[in-house]
C-alpha cells in the first residue's frame, strides 16, 4: 500500500485519492508529532553501484550543494480529544464502574469530565527540498510540500533557519515560489533546458530524503515526456536517480550543474526508491515561476474548446490517415474558438508552429502561450489542411455558465424504432427526453438499445445516449441514420463517425465499423 509522506491527514487522504492507481507518491516526508512510517525504516542499504562510469561527481556536487535547501512547513492541526464517554445503553452492567473510569480520564484533560472539551490545536510538520535561484532569496519548491501550511522556513546548508514568504503557487504544475531575506547573497543556481536532454544523459540529485539533510545521487534520463496521471500537464522526467521521500521540491541537474527538473514523484510499491523517479522538466517549471514573480498568479492561455484523442477509428473515418493531432469534441459558445471558426470535429495539428501528435500535447502547449497573442492553427477539416487564426483567452478568468435551456419545439413521437450499427434508434420524443433525463438543448436521434456486442456496444454507446451527427452531418430521425450509413458503406468506408451526446449535452465522438 503506498501512503502519503505528509503527516497533515487532508494532504494524505488527498494524494492517496489521486495517485494509488499508479503506486505514484509525493515526496515531501513528514515529522513532529504524527510518526512518519518511514520513522523505522533500516537506513543500512548497500550501496548502489557507481552510475555514469568512474569519472568523479565531487567538482559538481560542491558548485551546487549550498543553494539546494531544506523546507520546513507547519501547519496547526485541531485535534479531537480523544476519550470521551461513550453512550452505553440504560441497565448496562457495571455502568456505573465504566462511567466513574470515564470520568476520571477526561478530568485529567481539562478538569472537568463533563464531556463537553473543546478541541485542541497541534503542531504538524512536513520536510521537503528546495533549491535557490536568485542570490536575493527567491527558492524554487514543489507545492505540495506548503500546502496548507501556516509557516515555512527555509534551512541553509550552514544551518541557517530563514523564515520564508510565499510569493505564489500553483497546484496544476506543483511549483511555489518562496522569498527570503538574508544579511548576504544567497548562493543560486540556473534553470538549463529540459528539452535538449536525451534519454540515457546523466543527470544528479539533490535534495532532503528522509530529512537527512544535502543528499546527492546520480543516475540517468530514463525516459522523458511520461504522464503519471497527476496533473492536466503531465510530462515528467523519468530518472534512476535515487529519490526519496523529502526530495520533493529538489533540483535534477544536468552535468553543467543547470536545473533541468523538479523531483516531484516516485512510482514504488513501498514508498522507497526503486529506481523509478519523477521530475517536472524545467520548460515547463520556467514559464510558470515567472508568472507566480511577477503576478503571484499564473496566467495561462485558454482556447475554449473540449477535445478528445484520435484513434485509427476516427482517423480512418476522417481520412486523416495516422491517428495524431487533438479532436475537438466542442466548442464554448463564449471562448477565443468560436469567433475564430473552430468547430467540432475539426483536428488540431499545429499549435503556434508545435506540433500537436496526441491529444494530451495540446493543453500544455496552450497554457503555456501568452494570454492575448495571435496564434495561428493548423487544423484538418473536411478532408484538407487549413490554418486559422487565434486570439488566446486567460484560462483563469474563464467562468463555467450554465448553458440558456430554451424550450425545444414539440416533436411527436414515433411509433417506428428502426435499427443500425446494432442501436435501437427513434425520434426524440418528450417522453423519451423525460425517461432518459436528456436537456432540451440535446439534439438528435435517441438510442433505445444497444447490442453489447454490435460495433456501437463494443465502443460504449448505451440507452439514453443520442447520436447527433454521422460523418459530421446532422441527424433527426432513424432514417437519417440508415441513409448515411448505407452511403459510407456504398462509398468504401470501414467506419462511420458518429458525434454521441449524453442527456446533460457533453458529446464525445466515437468511430463505429461497419462490419
Amino acid at each position: 500500500m503506498i501512503l502519503d509522506s505528509h503527516s497533515r491527514p487532508t494532504r494524505q487522504k488527498h494524494l492517496l485519492r489521486q495517485r494509488i492507481a499508479h503506486g505514484v507518491c509525493a515526496l515531501a516526508l513528514g515529522v513532529g508529532l504524527v510518526a512518519s512510517p518511514f520513522t523505522a525504516a533500516p537506513f543500512g542499504v548497500a550501496p548502489a553501484a557507481a552510475k555514469g562510469g568512474t569519472e568523479s561527481l565531487a567538482d559538481l556536487a560542491a558548485s551546487v550543494v549550498d543553494a539546494v535547501v531544506n523546507i520546513s512547513a507547519s501547519q496547526v492541526v485541531e485535534q479531537k480529544q480523544a476519550g470521551a464517554m461513550p453512550k452505553l445503553p440504560p441497565g448496562t452492567p457495571f455502568d456505573d464502574l465504566f462511567e466513574e473510569f470515564f470520568k476520571r480520564q477526561l478530568q485529567g484533560q481539562n478538569g472537568k469530565g463533563d464531556g463537553t472539551e473543546a478541541p485542541r490545536a497541534r503542531r504538524s510538520s512536513s520536510l521537503g527540498s528546495g533549491f535557490i535561484i536568485d542570490s536575493s532569496g527567491i527558492v524554487i519548491t514543489n507545492n505540495h510540500v506548503i500546502e496548507g501550511a501556516n509557516e515555512v522556513t527555509v534551512i541553509l546548508t550552514d544551518g541557517r533557519k530563514l523564515k520564508a514568504e510565499v510569493v505564489g503557487k500553483d497546484s496544476k504544475v506543483d511549483v511555489a515560489v518562496l522569498r527570503v531575506k538574508s544579511d548576504a547573497p544567497l548562493k543560486a543556481v540556473k534553470f538549463g533546458d529540459s528539452d535538449k536532454m536525451r534519454v540515457g544523459d546523466a543527470v544528479m540529485a539533490v535534495g532532503n530524503p528522509f530529512g537527512l539533510g544535502g543528499t546527492v545521487t546520480a543516475g540517468i534520463v530514463s525516459a522523458r515526456n511520461r504522464n503519471i496521471d497527476s496533473g492536466p500537464y503531465d510530462n515528467y522526467i523519468q530518472t534512476d536517480a535515487s529519490i526519496n521521500k523529502g526530495n520533493s521540491g529538489g533540483p535534477l541537474f544536468n552535468m553543467a550543474g543547470e536545473v533541468i527538473g523538479i523531483n516531484t514523484a516516485i512510482l514504488s510499491p513501498s514508498g522507497g526508491s526503486i529506481g523509478i523517479g519523477f521530475a517536472t522538466p524545467s520548460d515547463t517549471v520556467m514559464p510558470v515561476v515567472d508568472q507566480l514573480r511577477e503576478f503571484h498568479e499564473t496566467r495561462r492561455g485558454w482556447l475554449g474548446v473540449r477535445i478528445q484523442g484520435v484513434d485509427d477509428g476516427i482517423a480512418e473515418s476522417l481520412g486523416l490517415g495516422t491517428a495524431r493531432g487533438a479532436l475537438i469534441a466542442g466548442v464554448d459558445e463564449k471562448g477565443p474558438g468560436k469567433p475564430a471558426g473552430l468547430k467540432a470535429g475539426d483536428v488540431i495539428l499545429t499549435f503556434d508552429g508545435k506540433d500537436v501528435k496526441e491529444s494530451r500535447d495540446l493543453p500544455a502547449i496552450v497554457a503555456s502561450t501568452p494570454v492575448g497573442k495571435d496564434v495561428p492553427v493548423g487544423i484538418f477539416r473536411d478532408g484538407k489542411s487549413q490554418t486559422v487564426t487565434v486570439k488566446l483567452g486567460r484560462l483563469e478568468d474563464t467562468e463555467k455558465q450554465a448553458a440558456a435551456n430554451p424550450k425545444a419545439d414539440q416533436t411527436p413521437a414515433l411509433p417506428a424504432v428502426q435499427t443500425a450499427l446494432g442501436m435501437s434508434l427513434s425520434i426524440l420524443s418528450d417522453d423519451l427526453r423525460k425517461k432518459y433525463s436528456i436537456k432540451d438543448t440535446v439534439k438528435g436521434v435517441v438510442v433505445t438499445d444497444v447490442d453489447a456486442t454490435s460495433p456501437a456496444g463494443t465502443k460504449g454507446i448505451k440507452a439514453g445516449d443520442v447520436v447527433a451527427e454521422i460523418n459530421q452531418e446532422p441527424v433527426t430521425s432513424p432514417a437519417d441514420i440508415s441513409l448515411k450509413v448505407k452511403a459510407i458503406k456504398d462509398g468504401g468506408k470501414k467506419s462511420a463517425l458518429l458525434l454521441v451526446s449524453n442527456g446533460q449535452g457533453e458529446v464525445r465522438f466515437v468511430a463505429v465499423s461497419l462490419d
